[in-house]
């Protein structure tokens, strides 16, 4: 199942996309999700090194790695069931926003769902809304 931007299919996120917020609607109920998802993890890896002394090292080596956006599906278990039951052919992700940083995809997603009052109707999976984002990392970017 593929993700949609725009009605347009998504192979590639942007090169300055940190993350993204996105809807998944049940075809059959019409029943939705509002989350967000990374497009890189973080990933630390250890190297032995020789120093110059002759003593050996670990030197922590920090990176990032794609994460599984393109085969994932929300973090409802309520989502996933109906997703197990019904199959993915009968569900529709589509990417919302774009977002340059952590803290701006944290942000969009708690907006979406209190403006789409997700916790207030039974037409959305949501079933809490969790977000802690300081004022400085919206205001800069």
């Amino acid at each position: 199942m593929s993700w949609y931007y725009e009605n347009n299919l998504v192979e590639e996120l942007p090169e300055d996309c940190v993350g993204f917020v996105y809807l998944i609607t049940n075809t059959i109920t019409g029943r939705m999700y509002i989350g967000k998802k990374l497009a890189k993890f973080s990933k630390t890896t250890y190297k032995t090194v020789k120093l110059k002394n002759g003593t050996k090292k670990k030197k922590k080596i920090r990176g990032k790695i794609d994460s599984d956006w393109r085969t994932y599906y929300g973090s409802s278990p309520e989502l996933t069931k109906d997703i197990t039951q019904l199959g993915q052919e009968n569900f529709r992700r589509d990417i919302l926003f774009y977002c340059k940083s952590k803290a701006e995809t944290s942000y969009i997603e708690a907006r979406e769902q209190f403006s789409r009052r997700v916790l207030e109707s039974k037409d959305y999976y949501n079933g809490q809304i969790s977000v802690r984002v300081h004022g400085s990392h919206i205001l800069k970017t």
